[in-house]
């Protein structure tokens, strides 16, 4: 979710340089909007959040959903040793979470897990005004180029009415409404 326009990058002191078609598919995804989530967990291993915008449904038999997760990221470990995670779908105005869970903030992750957006009564940190959290367990892991598509089963969801979603478009958040733009029964 950080700006990936330039073809040479610089990550974790290294300098990245993309393949044309790297850079095409880059530019290509920057323009398929996706929902934003902050994926948690805790456990044996630690305790942990990361933003992510690779999430989408599998199936709902059993209730599944799929999770991409950078295998480069120093809690790629910590999610698979744990085995569960919750994913907290974010509202329109929790840009700010987004944020923090990038790591763009700097904000100490155990900070991050002492402010007052916590549901305190569940044995996974699951954000109190997200839209959707899904609580589950890891069943399987794929490993795919750069990352780890993880296969999660649900066992829990909440889902709260009213409100925005927030999405990642254009290397940019924007919050988006609920009001269709055909009304309900119309077609085009």
């Amino acid at each position: 979710m950080v700006s990936q326009s330039e073809p040479n990058q610089e990550r974790s002191g290294t300098a990245v340089t993309l393949t044309p078609s790297q850079a095409d598919f880059r530019e290509a995804m920057a323009h398929l909007p996706a929902a934003v989530n902050i994926l948690t967990t805790d456990g044996p291993n630690g305790r942990c959040g990361i933003t992510v915008s690779a999430v989408c449904s599998v199936t709902d038999e059993p209730p599944t959903l799929l999770v991409c997760l950078n295998r480069g990221s120093a809690m790629h470990g910590v999610f698979q040793a744990n085995g569960r995670v919750c994913v907290n779908v974010l509202a329109g105005e929790q840009q700010e979470l987004a944020l923090h869970f990038a790591g763009a903030t700097k904000v100490a992750m155990a900070e991050r897990f002492t402010w007052e957006v916590w549901d305190r009564d569940q044995d996974l940190p699951v954000l109190k005004d997200a839209l959707v959290t899904a609580v589950g367990t890891i069943k399987h892991a794929v490993p795919m180029g750069s990352h780890s598509v993880l296969f999660v089963d649900i066992e829990q969801i909440r889902t709260r009415t009213g409100g925005q979603s927030l999405v990642y478009f254009n290397r940019a958040f924007h919050r988006l409404d609920a009001t269709p733009l055909v009304p309900e029964g119309a077609r085009p």
